[in-house]
């Protein structure tokens, strides 16, 4: 079969094929899923963008071996942090992470993750990157958004060659808000600080709102909230 007609084929079976659904109890793996019109649905998750900023810049001005050391630093710590609050790391690209969460929790679980990034990000990679290098004047820094909605999940790209799309607002939103350009490290849409718990919303000392709302210029002015705080981990 030459590849033109393999082409024709797959854009006309996908758009002809009915879809097949199933209630998601846990994030999927692509194995958990068909190649064909096969999807898991989500009544609500909450979806995590971690990403750095300024990172082409980056590259630009320190050369690729620190930018890369930067980038596996700050996807580690990412990472790590991710799964500790209970989220599902579902794909990393480039210089950013995408987090699922799910259950009773998941809201307040990824706002608490996404400022305990923010915490990692000024109290160890900064701290590291400086005493490593001596006279660095680099400060990395990033940029998390957080949003939930339904969602659905299915498998794409070839076989043997092949991963997760997620379909839903909470996808899009989330990774769109990291491109705020504010002093704010972690935004949140009005639904997810609707569903937020007291421990997720408030702290400091005095005890106070740790978000604060804004207009999102770039989408119809809808409410957003940014927050400045960070939450250290704890050993």
């Amino acid at each position: 079969m030459g590849l033109l007609k393999d082409l024709q084929d797959h854009a006309a079976q996908t758009f002809r094929e009915q879809w097949t659904t199933r209630a998601g109890q846990v994030v999927p793996s692509p194995t958990d899923l068909k190649l064909s019109n096969d999807a898991v649905e989500f009544d609500r998750a909450t979806v995590l963008y971690a990403d750095l900023t300024g990172s082409t810049n980056m590259v630009d001005t320190l050369g690729w071996q620190k930018a890369a050391e930067i980038y596996k630093t700050f996807l580690f710590c990412s990472g790590k942090i991710i799964r500790d609050s209970g989220g599902v790391i579902t794909s990393y690209d480039g210089d950013r992470v995408m987090a699922v969460f799910i259950g009773s929790t998941q809201t307040s679980d990824a706002a608490i993750c996404g400022l305990k990034i923010n915490w990692a990000v000024q109290s160890v990679i900064n701290p590291a990157l400086s005493k490593q290098y001596a006279g660095n004047t680099f400060t990395v820094s990033q940029v998390v958004g957080i949003d939930t909605s339904s969602i659905r999940a299915a498998r794409t790209g070839v076989r043997g060659d092949n991963d997760i799309v997620w379909v839903g607002r909470a996808a899009n939103y989330a990774a769109k808000l990291t491109e705020i350009k504010l002093p704010q490290r972690t935004w949140i849409t009005e639904d997810a600080y609707n569903r937020l718990r007291d421990k997720a919303k408030f702290g400091g000392n005095p005890n106070q709102n740790m978000w604060k709302q804004f207009s999102w210029t770039q989408q119809n002015d809808i409410p957003v909230y940014g927050s400045t705080y960070w939450w250290a981990v704890s050993n």
